[in-house]
């Protein structure tokens, strides 16, 4: 079976982690989408281009996190997500994905 490129879990997890958290207004369910796509994510970046490189890619996924909540009072909510989801899966294409 085909593995799902690490940059579509660590995107779909900032995605779906926000669509889950706003329809079902349960912001600690969308919480455990996030977590666990980050998780899935840090395993494949540490397999593919080790821990220093999984450890960069990780820190990035919070902040993109992190970041998307001033940015969204700016752009919108979905324009802020779908904007840092895309510079996570950028990166993690960069580093770990171009690679395998």
């Amino acid at each position: 079976m085909a593995k799902v490129p690490s940059a579509v879990v660590a995107a779909g997890g900032l995605l779906g982690g926000y669509g889950v958290a706003r329809w079902t207004k349960k912001r600690q369910l969308g919480g455990a989408v996030l977590a666990v796509a980050g998780v899935a994510a840090a395993r494949q970046w540490r397999e593919q281009a080790g821990g220093a490189a999984a450890g960069a890619l990780t820190a990035a996924y919070v902040a993109a996190f992190a970041g998307s909540h001033p940015l969204a009072k700016k752009v919108g909510a979905w324009p802020a997500v779908f904007g840092v989801a895309g510079a996570v899966a950028l990166a993690s294409w960069a580093v770990a994905d171009r690679q395998a």
